[in-house]
């Protein structure tokens, strides 16, 4: 099983995601990450590692003012439990960055339908749903292809 801690607010992020992953740390702690909107650098960064949050916490400097971020801990169901494969994991772009927990049954069929050409970079299923979301991004709204994408998704997940 696997946790997920996002937020949006007027605290700093980081605080409260890694506060957060710590306490559901039970749920997964073969590898974790953080995607947080920097203030700073006017973007998104990531950071992922293997094993447990401790190792997270001390790989980057999370001083700087941020205010949205999604962190997860992980228990892998596809690919090893490695730093690439650590949620989040971002669309090709980095326009949209995507956490799950579950299984994604059909992810593969998913690729060779509509991911031709897209370079994927992880082992995983969830990398699959932000592509699919970029790529529908392109055609329609956001929403409209947040939808989309789930329309197509099989499997159990959250």
């Amino acid at each position: 099983m696997c946790g997920i801690v996002g937020y949006i607010g007027q605290f700093k992020a980081t605080d409260v995601i890694l506060n957060g992953l710590k306490k559901l740390e039970y749920r997964g702690y073969d590898s974790c990450g953080i995607s947080f909107y920097s203030d700073k650098g006017k973007g998104f960064k990531t950071y992922k590692t293997p094993g447990r949050v401790d190792l997270l916490i001390n790989s980057f400097d999370y001083n700087e003012a941020n205010h949205i971020g999604i962190g997860h801990t992980r228990w892998a169901t596809h690919g090893a439990p490695n730093q690439v494969n650590s949620h989040p994991h971002s669309s090709s772009s980095k326009r949209f960055i995507v956490v799950h927990n579950g299984v994604i049954d059909n992810y593969q069929e998913l690729i060779i339908k509509y991911l031709e050409g897209v370079k994927l970079v992880s082992e995983t299923d969830t990398e699959v749903i932000a592509n699919l979301i970029e790529k529908f991004s392109q055609e329609m709204q956001v929403d409209q292809a947040i939808r989309k994408t789930l329309s197509l998704l099989e499997g159990s997940y959250a």
